[in-house]
């Protein structure tokens, strides 16, 4: 199976790295066509309603009919379409129709049905005492991808300065490589081994019911983690780097250099997460870690300099991240092996739906109340979350922090 995990991290880090570029530059040449702030929202807001309707279909358990090696291919095959439709010119309910299709995610952080479908997948190639672990690393994986990708947003300008072209040839050009990217591991995913399939009965594929106390568990994660991604979908990369754009003037060599420290520092989270959770616990490290990140990033928009609010913004990604693979692990803990996947699907759906809203009314709240309103809302919401999500599952362990 250890083949198999570098197969996923492979493919992950592909994805990731083209997420981490469309999500700088996504919303600044939406903006240079004529798309105002909202329509960037609903653009950006319809792709990421595709990727929760990918997420259903694995929480559904398609995988079980179609198999998870197809399954992966075919995600990874919308989403290199919808990359390559960004990349060209035309009305924009068309481009919302390509962008929900497309499941297009302008966001600069990997969601939808193949990362849920991943993390179902990873712990089932490590003991349970590696389960935190082995997410966190492919966590880092994709940050690592996010960093380079956050790098890689500033190739329009590079080929505007070093190859001569246009403005807008020059964006088209890197959303086909992004396109390219996602496509390559569509192909990665295809070298899978039958392992990762899920179990068969007499030939066919096993489906034992969901028992009731799973239902319970996930319905009420599913709901909370709904609320934390509501609020950061107000803080997508696209238009946090707008804000940045027109709040202090960075250019997209600057803002992809704030963005590359960013992913950076989350990628270093992951790690330091699975380490803390082995001391505190799963849901102290979540609750912990996601409170004060909320605070920098309401504090942001009252710097007085560029400098500073950059600096508020990395501190809140240093520890904004370090619920991510601890949530993970913890819902694939508290459910049986055999219903990762259900637990996986329906909490991350929760999670693209939040996400898919939050671009819809942050992009109206940018244009008619207050450029910096998208982070106070989202900060205020995230807080609220952290708070149930300590009062709900404090009590409920995973099995290795059981007496």
């Amino acid at each position: 199976m250890t083949r198999d995990r570098r197969l996923i991290y492979a493919a992950a880090f592909l994805r990731s790295v083209a997420v981490g570029a469309v999500g700088v530059f996504a919303a600044i040449d939406l903006a240079a066509r004529g798309f105002s702030v909202t329509s960037i929202g609903i653009v950006i807001g319809a792709g990421m309603a595709g990727g929760a309707m990918t997420t259903l279909l694995v929480g559904a358990r398609a995988d079980v009919v179609v198999g998870r090696r197809r399954l992966l291919m075919l995600l990874g095959a919308l989403g290199a379409f919808g990359y390559a439709a960004m990349a060209w010119s035309m009305p924009s309910a068309l481009l919302i129709a390509c962008a929900f299709l497309g499941t297009v995610n302008a966001m600069g952080r990997d969601r939808g049905g193949i990362s849920a479908l991943e993390q179902a997948l990873l712990p089932d190639t490590v003991a349970a005492e590696r389960r935190t672990w082995v997410l966190a690393w492919y966590n880092l994986v994709l940050d690592v991808g996010h960093a380079v990708g956050a790098l890689a947003g500033a190739t329009p300008v590079l080929l505007v300065s070093v190859w001569q072209l246009e403005s807008t040839t020059a964006h088209r050009v890197t959303f086909v490589l992004c396109a390219a990217a996602l496509g390559t591991g569509a192909l990665i995913h295809a070298g899978l081994s039958p392992a990762v399939e899920a179990a068969t009965s007499g030939g066919r594929a096993a489906t034992p019911p969901i028992t009731p106390d799973t239902k319970r568990r996930v319905r009420r994660l599913a709901l909370l983690f709904g609320l934390d991604s509501l609020g950061g979908g107000f803080l997508g990369s696209a238009l946090v780097a707008y804000w940045f754009f027109e709040r202090y003037g960075l250019s997209e060599p600057q803002i992809a250099a704030l963005f590359f420290a960013a992913r950076g520092l989350n990628a270093l989270s992951h790690l330091g997460a699975a380490w803390l959770a082995g001391r505190i616990g799963l849901v102290n490290t979540m609750v912990f870690t996601h409170l004060p990140s909320s605070l920098f990033l309401m504090a942001a928009p009252a710097a007085p300099a560029p400098g500073l609010a950059a600096g508020l913004f990395l501190a809140r990604e240093g520890l904004v991240e370090m619920d991510v693979p601890t949530r993970q692990s913890y819902v694939l803990a508290i459910v049986r092996p055999e219903e990762r996947t259900y637990a996986s699907g329906i909490t991350n759906l929760m999670r693209n739906l939040g996400w898919a809203a939050g671009p819809f009314i942050a992009g109206a709240v940018m244009q008619h109340v207050a450029l910096a309103g998208p982070l106070f809302i989202g900060g205020s919401l995230k807080i609220v979350y952290d708070l149930l999500l300590y009062r709900s599952f404090k009590t409920i362990k995973p099995p290795e922090e059981r007496p």
